[in-house]
């Protein structure tokens, strides 16, 4: 029998119960100091608990991981904590396309990947100096939004970016990432390719809160021109969001070009869970400056089915519970290689 594991942390409770709903064991990596939240819930069915994550490449976890035919489910824990060679080397297979997360984690290739997409995405800009409009500076990776921060003028940028060195929350020999900021309505655009089925779904919409970016809006500009702080987008949650019904048909034409691109670019492509992000502006025009190649924690807002999957499925549907039956129905036809890597 074929079982589903994760990681303890992002959405592995999404994805573990979306697996039990599809009648399969359920494993979880979990941290020894998590280990009194991941007991609480019944459908986990086994933990291995471990002092860090790095752990799941040593023997230990992986001879258990295999005894249990596993298929491990990536999220953007996974990335933030391992390296593209250290993901590339687990022997237990991943759903999706593991070599793809190393696109996700490189801001040039993310670019490249995106423009092959034929994505419209905000200006790089590739020197400091050369900073003349407003700039969000990024870190590479999945880094939930913590040290990333925005700039107006070169001057700017070496104070911001010389406070989050001093304050620990990046190093000095850290490579930053500038992008021109692309104002409008945030739109997180979340989909599942099916290479059985080779077809794109969209799955739902969500809204990112980061903090503490958004607590400045209620502080008065006097006081908020006092401050020395550098603010923080660190991702604290997320809410729902339906669009405009007339931009739909955008929405899957964007999701179509990315699974495209991926196959061109990085084999076999973009299979699985995946979210375009970016925002719309005042023409409801989309301009998307991030791509993350697995599922995405805003899909939890969404556990029991969101308002676009209940328009391709006749029962509430999650991402978790989507990625289980796709699983399934690869392990059932004996396809398991056409979803994993």
């Amino acid at each position: 029998m074929i079982s589903v594991a994760t990681l303890g942390s992002h959405c592995s409770l999404q994805v573990l119960k979306g697996a039990k709903d599809e009648g399969l064991k359920t494993i979880l990596v979990c941290e020894k100091k998590r280990e009194k939240l991941y007991r609480r819930f019944s459908f986990i069915d086994e933990l291995i608990l471990v002092n860090s994550f790095s752990e799941i490449l040593e023997q230990r976890c992986q001879s258990t991981l295999e005894k249990n035919n596993a298929v491990m489910i990536p999220h953007g824990t996974l990335i933030a904590q391992m390296t593209s060679e250290q993901i590339e080397s687990i022997k237990t297979p991943i759903f999706g396309n593991k070599w793809i997360l190393r696109w996700e984690s490189d801001r040039e290739m993310k670019e490249k990947l995106m423009r092959e997409a034929n994505l419209p995405v905000p200006r790089p800009v590739t020197n400091p100096k050369d900073i003349n409009n407003l700039v969000i500076v990024k870190r590479q990776g999945a880094a939930g939004g913590k040290g990333y921060f925005m700039a107006a003028n070169e001057q700017d940028y070496d104070k911001k970016r010389n406070q989050l060195i001093s304050d620990g929350i990046i190093s000095e020999d850290e490579t930053l990432y500038i992008q021109e900021y692309a104002a409008g309505v945030l739109a997180y655009l979340q989909f599942f390719y099916s290479p059985l089925k080779e077809e794109v779904e969209f799955f739902g919409v969500d809204q990112r809160h980061e903090s503490d970016i958004e607590g400045l809006a209620r502080i008065p500009s006097e006081q908020q021109l006092k401050s020395d702080k550098v603010p923080s987008f660190n991702v604290i949650g997320n809410s729902p969001l339906v669009l405009r019904e007339s931009l739909l048909d955008e929405v899957y034409r964007m999701g179509e070009n990315f699974v495209e691109a991926s196959k061109k670019l990085v084999a076999p492509g973009m299979n699985g869970p995946f979210c375009i992000e970016g925002v719309y502006d005042e023409n409801a025009k989309f301009t998307s400056f991030e791509f993350s190649a697995r599922i995405v924690a805003g899909t939890n807002i969404y556990m029991d089915g969101s308002p676009y999957y209940s328009l391709l499925f006749n029962e509430q549907m999650s991402m978790g519970k989507r990625i289980a039956r796709e699983i399934k129905i690869a392990d059932a036809s004996n396809q398991l290689d056409i979803v994993t890597t």
